[in-house]
């Protein structure tokens, strides 16, 4: 639950150097955060991107994070840190406004007798946790989420209203899967047979390590032999799709719209931009950042950034570059003449001489 902070106590709290403008008492109390263009004198704001330099001196908030290279130009208090951004990630947390959820089982739930819940967890109205289930201490489950047979949930774990963990799913502490996640359903698996297709069925689990965020409407399928595995402190936006077998490294993140395909290896500290493609089997290496909208279709070897979407431009432009995509490899077949040609005329011209 939030609670208000004096700049003393904020400056205390994120390691900041508080500069007071004139006049003003530290103890005046912040209860709450907003941008440098619409924060109160009430409120706690931040510049961390030179672009929004030009506010910075109209600001009305009651202090700014900020580098030390700006506060000369900001006209009230201002809480000197090294990485703005960082110390307003932090603040956000002493200001967070969802409410706390008290510990216990609602009547309206519904626990199977061979669960383990510990008395410190929260289970609210409507959740169903199954047979060998453990929740563990400070957990919550929330209202109409579904926890399956045999998984578990971490220390400190969030699963928010109607998340869902099928059976054999291992959460660790400190995650917070969001609103219809469905972690554990099974994968895209089928043999074709004779112009049909018979259902693989999918053996293995999901493995979810320490600190995993999960934006809503994701979905984790489970491995079909062995799992699939989500690393310590990956961050996943909303409507990302992660199929069987796919290994996430530590500390990666995962834009909305993302698709990986099955098998898939993604290495540690990787970012994927908005609705990157990765094709099935590919491994791409620590570190790498693929931006958004790009296919991988082979595997990445090396670190750095890679891109594959081409930028949007008006549509008389857009279909003119298409047609021209189409004739690309003809038009490559006559370069190649024309440098054959020209290797031959400057030859004989050669021998004339």
């Amino acid at each position: 639950m939030r609670h208000n902070l004096s700049l003393t106590q904020l400056a205390k709290e994120l390691g900041a150097d508080l500069r007071l403008a004139p006049g003003v008492d530290p103890a005046l109390e912040i209860t709450g955060l907003n941008t440098l263009q619409d924060a109160t004198s009430e409120q706690l704001t931040f510049l961390a991107n030179p672009s929004y330099r030009r506010f910075l001196s109209a600001t009305e908030a009651g202090a700014v994070l900020v580098t030390g290279e700006f506060a000369a130009e900001c006209p009230v208090s201002t809480l000197c840190v090294d990485n703005p951004y960082l110390a307003f990630a932090r603040a956000s947390a002493l200001f967070n406004t969802a409410p706390e959820a008290e510990s216990g089982v609602h009547p309206a739930a519904v626990i199977h007798p061979k669960a383990t819940v510990d008395p410190t967890a929260s289970v609210a109205a409507g959740a169903v946790v199954e047979a060998f289930a453990i929740i563990g201490p400070r957990t919550v489950v929330g209202a109409n989420c579904f926890v399956g047979e045999g998984s578990t949930l971490g220390e400190g774990s969030c699963l928010y209203a109607g998340a869902i963990v099928h059976h054999g799913c291992q959460i660790g502490r400190n995650c917070i899967i969001h609103s219809q996640v469905v972690v554990g359903a099974d994968g895209f698996g089928f043999a074709p047979h004779k112009g049909k297709w018979i259902k693989i069925y999918q053996l293995g689990g999901v493995e979810i390590g320490d600190e995993v965020e999960i934006g809503a409407n994701t979905c984790i399928d489970r491995g079909a032999l062995g799992d699939t595995v989500v690393g310590r402190g990956v961050k996943i936006d909303n409507l990302v799709q992660i199929a069987h077998n796919v290994h996430i490294g530590d500390y990666s993140a995962i834009a909305a719209c993302t698709g990986i395909a099955g098998s898939a290896i993604i290495g540690k500290n990787c970012a994927l931009g908005g609705s990157s493609r990765i094709a099935g089997h590919v491994t791409i290496v620590d570190g790498c950042q693929v931006t958004a909208n790009t296919f991988v279709t082979k595997s990445i070897e090396s670190p750095g950034i890679y891109s594959g979407g081409l930028p949007f431009s008006d549509s008389q432009t857009w279909r003119r570059n298409a047609v021209r995509f189409g004739q690309l490899d003809k038009m490559a077949r006559r370069l190649k003449d024309l440098e054959k040609q020209l290797e031959d005329l400057s030859r004989r011209n050669g021998q004339d001489e």
